[in-house]
């Protein structure tokens, strides 16, 4: 039985964003999460060895593959770009992801974070070709990519590359038709390929859960379900979605999400009207659409916290009292550096997956809570 046909609902638990118990995955709450996600006939998981620092593998061995029977359960991993160098890493990096995950096989194995860029040491590397042997070997199930670029590069790569499975793309109401993200063009092309879509980021790393109140009296106007419903609800509404993943990070996310997805019904007409009301607001406000991926802090030679500081401008936007100001002096740069620490080297962009520009908005925010001009 292969990937497809094992995958029971369209509802997948995303592993990036997992519960904590300080700098460690909660091993017992996790365990929970799992089995009511799995009792309830879910079976999809989604991880990446550059999740939680490589924890996010070994969760999954412990929780889940040493717990259930291989064939019970669907589980994706990717191949990072930064892991690799050349082409001789990468079956050895993968051979330690099996191990990382506990499993003899991926059902689905992704390409991940696709630009123009990756693409090509992608290629240089063989890393498509290598794949496409593991798959042969049945070491993978089927080959795919996660992407973050134009729809005119995702065309480029399906194009060149038509073995590919399937796409796993960033979708969600606010960034449907965002010219940055492309979302409404990346989904077409996956159509025209006759890819079947993965959405990833359906609630935009919390802020389409964490509303701005009058965003959030719009949707309670329903007098249906939770913001995140309306969210989900949404990407998996359109033809030709396979699966859409949710960063539960607790039970109580997940219980929330079990209610609307177990059965699931697309948007009817007043809930459309009512999202993309939430669009007007969010535009009105100029919120920052950071996801809270962390890719840019990885590499940033000053050490700035950059989503959270992006977090603290845009609930400054939103509430306008002190508590932003107080999270930003004492909690996210008292060990970190500040918003004016930044130097230009603009390592932080070339990693995000928004293409935000994200030195110009440093400055924004040190414009608003260093008080630089």
């Amino acid at each position: 039985m292969n990937g497809f046909e094992k995958t029971k609902k369209n509802f997948g638990f995303g592993c990036m964003r997992l519960p904590m118990n300080g700098d460690n995955v909660d091993y017992t709450e996790f365990c929970r999460m799992v089995d009511l996600f799995m009792s309830e006939g879910f079976n999809y998981f989604d991880t990446a060895r550059v999740y939680i620092g490589g924890q996010s593998e070994t969760a999954i061995r412990d929780c889940i593959a040493k717990r259930y029977p291989r064939d019970s359960f669907v589980l994706t991993d990717k191949l990072s770009s930064n892991l690799f160098g050349s082409a001789d890493e990468i079956r050895p990096l993968f051979e330690k992801q099996l191990e990382s995950c506990g499993v003899d096989y991926f059902d689905f194995y992704l390409m991940h974070s696709q630009t123009e860029k990756l693409f090509k040491k992608y290629k240089d590397c063989r890393a498509y070709e290598q794949a496409f042997e593991l798959k042969a070997e049945g070491k993978i199930k089927h080959v795919g990519i996660s992407f973050h670029d134009t729809a005119e590069v995702l065309d480029e790569i399906l194009t060149e590359y038509p073995q590919v499975e399937v796409v796993q793309i960033q979708l969600n109401y606010l960034d449907f038709d965002d010219p940055a993200v492309q979302a409404r063009k990346c989904y077409e092309v996956c159509r025209k390929h006759n890819k079947p879509v993965i959405v990833m980021e359906p609630v935009k790393g919390g802020n389409l859960v964490n509303l701005p109140d009058e965003a959030k009296k719009v949707l309670d106007s329903l007098n249906g379900g939770s913001p995140a419903s309306y969210a989900i609800r949404f990407s998996a509404g359109f033809d030709g979605i396979f699966m859409v993943l949710s960063g539960m990070s607790n039970l109580e996310q997940m219980q929330d999400n079990i209610s609307y997805m177990k059965d699931f019904r697309p948007l009817d007409e007043n809930e459309r009207k009512a999202v993309g009301e939430v669009c007007r607001i969010f535009s009105s406000m100029r919120l920052i659409p950071c996801t809270a991926c962390r890719y840019c802090t990885d590499g940033c030679p000053q050490h700035i916290s950059i989503p959270d500081l992006f977090s603290c401008l845009n609930a400054k936007r939103i509430h306008n009292d002190w508590n932003a100001d107080f999270y930003y002096s004492d909690v996210h740069t008292k060990q970190n550096g500040k918003a004016s620490d930044c130097i230009g080297c603009g390592k932080c962009e070339k990693s995000c997956p928004q293409h935000l520009p994200i030195r110009d908005l440093l400055k924004d925010v040190a414009k608003e809570f260093e008080k630089i001009t």
